[in-house]
């Protein structure tokens, strides 16, 4: 069987990317090869981990990867979704590698949110449970369309 080859992109590859990347991997089963990247690299975010680890995820041995590194090593995909909210969109990076389909799929950063640690870590979960849904969804979509 192949694996359909999908990178989640976003500006820092610290929440929203490696958010889609692990539920990806952990729901699309064999059918799906996942890995994010991003545009500027930095840190991964603690509280995301921590989100993942709740529902049995556990990402916090995860790097953060630059887009530009997949490209330079030739990396193709089937799908590239940008995660970035509508007010980043502009510097989300745009992977020119696409065999298939580019998607944007908008989601608040994790990184952005105030708050106690509590109150973060609440507002991560949304965004965890918006980017699980619509995981779910690509999966159920791209099964239909592999049928046809």
């Amino acid at each position: 069987m192949n694996k359909k080859r999908v990178l989640f992109v976003c500006i820092h590859n610290s929440g929203r990317s490696q958010m889609a990347e692990a539920l990806l991997r952990h729901l699309g089963g064999e059918n799906f090869e996942a890995e994010s990247a991003g545009f500027e690299p930095g840190t991964l975010n603690p509280i995301v981990v921590e989100s993942l680890k709740e529902i049995g995820i556990d990402i916090s041995q995860a790097k953060t990867k630059s887009v530009f590194d997949l490209y330079k090593q030739g990396r193709m995909y089937q799908y590239v979704v940008t995660v970035c909210d509508e007010s980043s969109s502009e510097r989300c990076p745009i992977f020119p590698g696409v065999i298939r389909e580019r998607m944007h799929w908008s989601f608040k950063d994790p990184s952005s949110f105030d708050g106690s640690p509590e109150e973060r870590l609440a507002k991560t979960r949304v965004v965890r449970d918006e980017i699980k849904a619509k995981i779910g969804e690509f999966i159920k979509t791209d099964v239909v369309d592999s049928k046809r």
